[in-house]
């Protein structure tokens, strides 16, 4: 990858960065450094192949020193997830995880020490009631748009893209709910969600699905009925959490 390429990488909304990057506990600084970095990677928030903040930034962040933050990247390098590039248009950048080609084994192996059903019904709470608020309340001009905005972008991604927008389209609707705290909690159980996900192929039909149930969210919400936002998410969850347990049951997997 060259300078120019390098430049020209989509931009991150420092907003949404923010709400992940902040400032950890002076106990576990190495270890909650490490989490929240990950999560970034994991969310897709920044996408592969993009740059994260410089280290004074996240080192600023984060409140830790700039020889704890190397250490925490080292790891991350050492697994593969980033590189470092110097010169003019260096830093630390994205690199593509592991993909569905690892197979069922890989699978099993990051599901070992998750429980996926607490994971998978905390997940549908946090969206359900995400959705819902954001109907009940309503969304003005600026924020409608925003939803519209993640919701086109869905639709426009190429299957490579697909997952990373429709995290960002989720983490859309949690962040204009109202609920800062809804969203943090939000942004954590989609990371784990994401883990898995990463494992199980795209299936054309799933993705034509789920972009229709987006549509239908986001026609629910700025229409403001709540009820039906609700109805239309969980119906959404529901279709994520059978794909997962169709692929995490013995035997052929099934959409």
């Amino acid at each position: 990858m060259n300078g120019d390429v390098d430049v020209e990488t989509p931009r991150t909304d420092p907003d949404r960065l923010a709400a992940v990057l902040r400032p950890v506990r002076a106990g576990n600084g190495f270890e909650e450094a490490l989490e929240r970095i990950l999560r970034i990677v994991r969310l897709g928030l920044v996408p592969v192949g993009g740059r994260l903040p410089a280290e004074r930034d996240l080192a600023e962040r984060l409140r830790i020193s700039r020889v704890t933050l190397r250490e925490v990247l080292k790891v991350l390098h050492d697994q593969g997830l980033v590189v470092s590039r110097r010169g003019r248009y260096g830093g630390t950048f994205v690199c593509a995880r592991p993909g569905p080609e690892h197979g069922e084994e890989e699978l099993r192996r990051r599901v070992a020490g998750v429980d996926v059903q607490d994971v998978l019904r905390f997940r549908e709470v946090l969206e359900v009631g995400a959705a819902g608020l954001c109907a009940a309340h309503g969304l003005d001009g600026e924020r409608a748009a925003r939803l519209r905005a993640a919701l086109e972008a869905t639709g426009e991604a190429p299957p490579a893209d697909y997952r990373r927008q429709d995290t960002l389209f989720h983490l859309t609707l949690a962040e204009l709910s109202g609920s800062p705290t809804l969203a943090a909690q939000y942004a954590a159980v989609r990371a784990t969600v994401n883990d898995l996900l990463d494992c199980i192929p795209l299936l054309v039909r799933n993705l034509e699905h789920s972009q229709q149930q987006h549509a239908a969210v986001v026609e629910a919400v700025l229409e403001g009925d709540a009820d039906g936002a609700r109805e239309v998410m969980r119906e959404h969850c529901a279709g994520t959490a059978a794909l997962l347990r169709g692929f995490l049951a013995d035997g052929p997997a099934g959409g």
